[in-house]
């Protein structure tokens, strides 16, 4: 498999913000969204080819049992599947940063994401319009979310506000739902403003954490 890079850090967004995890960053992604902040894993022939037993002998080097698999779009990769599956079942607790152009319910059945149970979670991040991706959006990738999920929307503009309360209407997700800014491109306040418009109770905004300790351009944190 393709692998980007895989270190140790703090997790900067989604509801596992701040602890202590290994990300494994793979490389390749089929979208090229316009606020992309890791082009260097979706483009080029910048990673390495590992197998799947180096990648989970490094993990276990690493000594987290949070692990982060994203990317670019980690579920592009053929044994990315397999490789989670191993390392759920090993007893780490795995988040997968899915773009939600890629249908995770046929990689990971329902029986099968029953019986890893919350060592397996799903972050699916709706591209809004700001994007320029939002035309490769996978229902059922919206559908099947779990309340231990997540459910993130990158917003940029007031556009993309409108569109994440449109699609928190349609689809009521029961899992945590966040409202993120691209770093630089709109204010926090105007995303809390939306939400009390919108009286969005069971909707949190967050900051990249990642970009506040560190470098916004930095790798590898």
């Amino acid at each position: 498999m393709r692998v980007s890079e895989i270190f140790a850090s703090v997790e900067g967004e989604g509801s596992r913000q701040g602890y202590l995890a290994t990300f494994v960053r793979l490389h390749g992604c089929k979208l090229r969204c316009s606020w992309c902040d890791s082009r260097y894993a979706c483009e080029g022939s910048d990673y390495t080819e590992m197998a799947p037993d180096e990648v989970i002998g490094k993990v276990r080097e690493l000594g987290n049992r949070r692990i982060t698999l994203t990317g670019g779009e980690p579920l592009i990769s053929e044994e990315a599947p397999s490789l989670v599956t191993r390392l759920a079942d090993s007893g780490f607790e795995v988040n997968i940063e899915t773009s939600g152009s890629v249908d995770y319910t046929a990689l990971f059945p329902e029986s099968v994401r029953n019986r890893l149970g919350t060592n397996l979670m799903i972050t699916a991040d709706w591209k809004c319009p700001g994007s320029g991706m939002e035309r490769m959006m996978k229902e059922q990738c919206f559908t099947s979310l779990r309340p231990w999920d997540v459910l993130k929307f990158v917003v940029c503009s007031r556009e993309d506000l409108e569109r994440a309360g449109s699609v928190i209407r349609k689809y009521s997700p029961p899992c945590v739902v966040f409202l993120s800014p691209v770093f630089g491109r709109i204010r926090m306040s105007d995303i809390v403003d939306f939400m009390k418009e919108r009286n969005l109770q069971n909707v949190r905004i967050q900051a990249q954490l990642h970009k506040i300790i560190w470098d916004p351009a930095a790798r590898g944190v």
